[in-house]
């Protein structure tokens, strides 16, 4: 199945949160991490977002130190290979901070005006604006400016209230206050009343998840935060206007409280560091074991077959796979893509 237009985008989403399922969100940075992600999500029938962050892009793009033309390129790649497969795989950007978005959300916009006006497809489904570093009525301030230009164009918002703790591709909240860890019910029905009216956005509540590696238990999650701000919200504007939430920070998570978060709102997980652990791990396995036929060794010419990229990136691609399937199961998306 292609990407999904915008139409059919909005429909998964609605099908998640009818359903008390989330869509798995893979950040990927090359296209053997596509590959492994796109691989994933048609071997469990699920339909799942690929998504970039800045740091991804800028990577992607290789000498031109691009993340706007990176993202645009990986988007493009995701484009063809997803017509070959039975699934759809949306496509997003991950955390960009105000600092950043002249660099990378707002040119990305600016190239779907431009596409539009060529008569052609959206590449993205949706952009993610990270302003927890400012205080909310600014974040949110900035979030209105960018959905009303993107809700013309079909794309959603994805916005973020409160601090998500831990570090990950170089944004460090390692030292954010204690109560920015935790959304309010307010801050929610404040990001609700301000967006409500120009476009579909979703949005990034914090419960005390965090960026980074943990071992299972050691995150202290508070999922009641998430049921208590959409209560809110549906009390004073009725079911309907329930959010539609995004859980980042999964790394650590018990399985019982991922599995909590569905119950009260959340469609997409974010899934990065494990990813990125299951892709290195197989590549560490096979230098260590090989590591005569991968160098050459006192003279000799090693093996070809073995220092040959392919031999053990196919090997990280199949790794990181299974680190993606067992995120959809996790997630209870198994089986449910709407194709």
């Amino acid at each position: 199945m292609p990407v999904p237009d915008s139409a059919t985008f909005a429909r998964i989403l609605d099908n998640a949160q009818k359903n008390d399922y989330a869509l798995a969100s893979i950040n990927v940075t090359s296209s053997n991490s596509i590959n492994a992600a796109l691989a994933a999500f048609a071997e469990s029938a699920s339909d799942g977002i690929i998504q970039f962050s800045t740091g991804g892009g800028e990577f992607f793009s290789g000498p031109a130190k691009d993340m706007a033309l990176g993202a645009i390129a990986m988007a493009e790649m995701v484009h063809r290979i997803s017509d070959r497969i039975g699934v759809y795989t949306p496509v997003t950007t991950d955390h960009c901070v105000p600092e950043k978005l002249d660099k990378f959300v707002r040119p990305l916009i600016e190239n779907e005006k431009k596409r539009k006006a060529a008569g052609l497809r959206n590449l993205f489904n949706g952009f993610m604006f990270d302003g927890s570093e400012l205080p909310l009525a600014k974040n949110i301030s900035i979030a209105k400016e960018l959905l009303t230009d993107m809700a013309p164009l079909g794309i959603i918002l994805e916005v973020e209230v409160g601090v998500v703790g831990g570090e990950e591709d170089g944004i460090d909240n390692t030292g954010a206050a204690h109560d920015k860890l935790y959304t309010t019910p307010d801050d929610m029905v404040y990001a609700y009343e301000q967006l409500k009216d120009i476009g579909r956005f979703t949005l990034a509540a914090t419960f005390g998840n965090v960026h980074g590696v943990y071992k299972p238990g050691n995150v202290k999650l508070k999922p009641t935060i998430l049921r208590d701000g959409n209560a809110a919200i549906c009390a004073k504007y009725g079911e309907t206007a329930k959010l539609d939430l995004v859980f980042h920070g999964g790394s650590g998570s018990e399985l019982s409280e991922i599995h909590e978060t569905l119950e009260y709102g959340v469609v997409k997980m974010n899934v990065d560091t494990d990813c990125q652990y299951c892709f290195t791990r197989p590549i560490a396995d096979h230098m260590l074991h090989n590591y005569e036929g991968v160098l050459r060794v006192d003279g000799e010419m090693g093996d070809k077959k073995l220092y040959d990229p392919r031999s053990y990136l196919k090997k990280a691609e199949v790794s990181m796979k299974q680190r993606v399937l067992q995120a959809c199961e996790d997630l209870r998306s198994l089986g449910k893509s709407i194709a």
